[in-house]
């Protein structure tokens, strides 16, 4: 087998002391196509899925599998839309909804805030709620507030706890609104600044125990001003985090196929992909200038690929197949982040269940698990690791004339003193020979698990559920301070070094 050119990576101290926090991991779960209904949830009077109270058993077991830390809910745009009191009470009582931003469909509220923040708990992971700025009230939101997070006597604390739940859920992670700048308003920034002002100041907390994480709605993508009106005009102490969306695609308006794509929409991807680390960084920059102790988390709460959705299905929908195009996006991307744990603090990964690049995808009583979800599997070993910072010397991952990176990579040391080193080859063709010096660390041993398949085009289907999984890694030496590593095209390897 040919390899391409050398490829070096040094192992550095961590002056820092730079924790990669495990809500980088977090997962997205909006009310949109089949990802809450036939996703999540499939109604406490199903009786051919087992469930607890309607939630599938097999989602809760492979989230718990997959150490989900967080999972953002309603939405995105569905959550400038969703007026949270239509969700609780008795089932038979609520009223019905017509979802305007994705497919027009009319659901029932059968799934609202206590079926969300149970089912946080039965998966173990910390609920992040996003607020209805766009069409609520502050009010509606400062009881929101109130009704979860309440622990005495109080009206909103007394209404839920007629509806059942005594103790207050203690949730941390608010987002104040949702892509402001759009779907959440169309609002200029200077004005957003201002309803945030507003709406932070009615956000009370009664417990230590629930410290409120105040997010705001964050920049599209390569919108700086955005995130520098919101670092000038919002004081910081109202502020814990401000956000970021940026979604991988071949082009907006002709984004292909998810499984039948050609070189070219491949190395498009990819190319969108790897932005992720101009963009991370830009805004950084801009957040250092007035939080040079980086206080306030950079949250890249939507992020994943987009393409066109499967044939015959809702275009509303958004439902579409992962390929191993879809893990080398994911792989590249959770190693963008773990590189700049500094200030990314919490991401999401759009979406969890049947919508965009999902971990899951289910069909009537069957579950499939996404190369997505198996990178993710992999990659948790990171999660409340301490960054190792990395020199990486790349070679070019050429197609017509352009070039990218061909090789990203992370690095983390544990609790128990063992280190993990992600590593992704994102050329399609082209295998990657990799020379990491390990000289300033002692190892004795290395071992590994690898993601890849015949074809980048390939993904499990209901048909072959796991045509790609995780196999053991062979193709890595350790001597004399040195490893050897040699990855095969279109792969994501974890090493673990002792």
């Amino acid at each position: 087998m040919a390899y391409g050119q050398s490829n070096t990576i040094e192992l550095l101290p961590n002056a820092q002391e730079t924790v990669v926090s495990k809500n980088i991991y977090g997962h997205f779960a909006e009310h949109l196509g089949r990802c809450i209904y036939d996703g999540f949830y499939v109604g406490e009077k199903n009786t051919t899925i087992p469930h607890t109270s309607g939630v599938r058993n097999d989602v809760v077991d492979a989230l718990k599998k997959l150490k989900v830390p967080n999972l953002r809910w309603p939405g995105g745009c569905f959550a400038d839309t969703y007026h949270w009191k239509d969700g609780i009470g008795p089932k038979d009582k609520r009223p019905t909804i017509v979802n305007q931003w994705w497919g027009g469909v009319t659901e029932d509220n059968s799934f609202g805030t206590h079926d969300f923040l149970n089912m946080c708990e039965l998966i173990g992971t910390e609920p992040y709620l996003a607020g209805n700025v766009g069409s609520g009230t502050v009010q509606e939101f400062a009881e929101w507030v109130q009704y979860v997070n309440h622990p005495g006597v109080s009206p909103m604390s007394n209404l839920r706890k007629s509806n059942g739940r005594e103790k207050p859920w203690n949730v941390s992670f608010w987002g104040v609104g949702n892509e402001a700048w759009g779907c959440g308003g169309n609002m200029r920034v200077e004005h957003y600044a201002n309803i945030y002002r507003q709406y932070a100041t009615f956000m009370s907390d009664w417990s230590n125990s629930s410290k409120l994480f105040r997010i705001a709605s964050g920049a599209n993508e390569a919108d700086y001003h955005w995130t520098e009106v919101l670092m000038r005009d919002i004081p910081h102490h109202m502020l814990d985090g401000i956000a970021l969306h940026h979604y991988s695609t071949v082009e907006w308006n002709h984004k292909g196929s998810a499984t039948a794509f050609t070189e070219e929409q491949y190395f498009a991807t990819m190319k969108s992909a790897w932005w992720m680390e101009e963009l991370v960084t830009r805004h950084s920059t801009i957040m250092d200038k007035y939080d040079p102790k980086k206080k306030i988390a950079l949250v890249v709460d939507e992020w994943g690929g987009w393409y066109n959705v499967e044939d015959g299905t809702n275009p509303g929908f958004l439902y579409q197949q992962n390929t191993m195009r879809d893990a080398m996006i994911a792989g590249m991307t959770l190693n963008i982040f773990n590189n700049h744990a500094e200030r990314v603090r919490i991401a999401n990964l759009a979406q969890t269940i049947n919508v965009l690049q999902s971990v899951i995808l289910t069909k009537e009583d069957k579950m499939i698990l996404t190369p997505t979800y198996h990178v993710m599997e992999m990659y948790n070993v990171h999660q409340d690791a301490k960054l190792v910072p990395l020199v990486i010397k790349s070679a070019e991952y050429k197609f017509n004339n352009q070039s990218l990176p061909a090789v990203s990579a992370s690095a983390t040391k544990d609790a128990k003193g063992a280190t993990h080193i992600s590593l992704v080859n994102i050329d399609s063709k082209q295998s990657q020979e990799i020379t990491i010096d390990l000289s300033r660390n002692e190892y004795k041993t290395v071992s590994g698990r690898i993601l890849t398949s015949a074809k980048v085009q390939d993904f499990n289907s209901f048909e072959q559920t796991d045509k790609i999984k995780p196999a053991a890694f062979k193709d890595a030496q350790l001597k004399n301070g040195k490893l050897q590593v040699k990855l095969p095209p279109f792969s994501v390897v974890v090493l673990e070094l002792k």
